[in-house]
């Protein structure tokens, strides 16, 4: 009887500790450390490309040349969101030039635009960490090499603009304004939201957005910090691109900012409910 009794309670026992770690496996901050895939690289960088064949080539010149600086195991996947320029061939070119370089194209047929490219290309990536630099080469060297400097110190990487080469006057009070709203319905103090934060990857893809225009970078941020993780906010210079025209401040990213905007709300609200429970 008392043998019984001894197996029960090392049952009970073992199923307390099982539950245990269960939970600690479901807890949103520390499933990185869970996941079940062997990265191959430190970071994947992911360079959308539409029509840049004015900026491409200085775009990944001015990648490379940060990287090689470090001592990170890299890859860069570049998707060429259906261009009409000759934005493939020169693509193309450069990779045939650079052998010692891990750079993947992929093509595509018809345009999906740049938040699902973001996501699909988390799911390609090799890299523990993710970062997005767009092919217009916004980011200069120096940038990129102290966003580098700074991987595996938090969970989130976000670079914020100390200065902003070129921006017009209409873009950066669009960027204060749409940064003051974020801030203000998700209750958060980030300073920017827009200059492709360093990820991980696995958080990029267990946290993705289904945005399809402007907001798919606050969005992920917001979720993020919702969820308890962790980030680091460093100063960074942006440069306005050399050639082409930027689409920010086109009606469907409009439309989309309201979406994300009334997204957000509804989740604070939910956050709100949650708490007093």
């Amino acid at each position: 009887m008392n043998q019984k009794n001894t197996y029960k309670k090392t049952e009970i026992k073992c199923f307390k500790q099982k539950e245990k770690d269960l939970y600690k496996f479901l807890d949103a901050k520390s499933l990185s450390k869970f996941i079940p895939y062997k990265w191959e690289k430190d970071i994947t960088i992911l360079v959308p490309c539409y029509n840049e064949e004015g900026n491409i080539i200085d775009t990944f010149n001015t990648i490379t040349s940060a990287l090689v600086e470090t001592k990170l195991s890299w890859e860069i996947i570049v998707i060429d969101d259906a261009s009409a320029d000759k934005s493939g061939e020169l693509i193309c070119h450069y990779i045939k030039d650079h052998p010692n370089y891990h750079i993947i194209l992929m093509t595509r047929k018809k345009n999906i635009g740049l938040a699902q490219n973001y996501i699909e290309g988390s799911f390609m990536a090799k890299g523990r960490y993710y970062k997005l630099i767009s092919g217009d080469n916004a980011e200069p060297k120096q940038t990129l090499a102290k966003i580098f400097s700074f991987l595996g110190k938090a969970d989130m990487i976000i670079p914020y603009p100390a200065k902003i080469e070129g921006f017009s006057f209409m873009r950066h009070m669009f960027s204060k304004t749409y940064t003051f709203i974020v801030n203000t319905i998700g209750s958060h103090r980030i300073k920017y939201y827009n200059g492709g934060a360093l990820h991980l990857t696995c958080n990029v893809m267990r946290w993705h957005t289904d945005y399809h225009g402007y907001s798919f970078q606050a969005d992920i941020i917001t979720r993020l910090l919702d969820q308890g993780m962790s980030y680091m906010e460093i100063p960074v210079t942006y440069q306005e691109r050399k050639t082409g025209t930027s689409t920010a401040l086109k009606l469907k990213n409009y439309l989309s900012v309201s979406h994300f905007f009334l997204d957000l709300l509804i989740r604070r609200i939910g956050r709100a409910y949650r708490n007093k429970k």
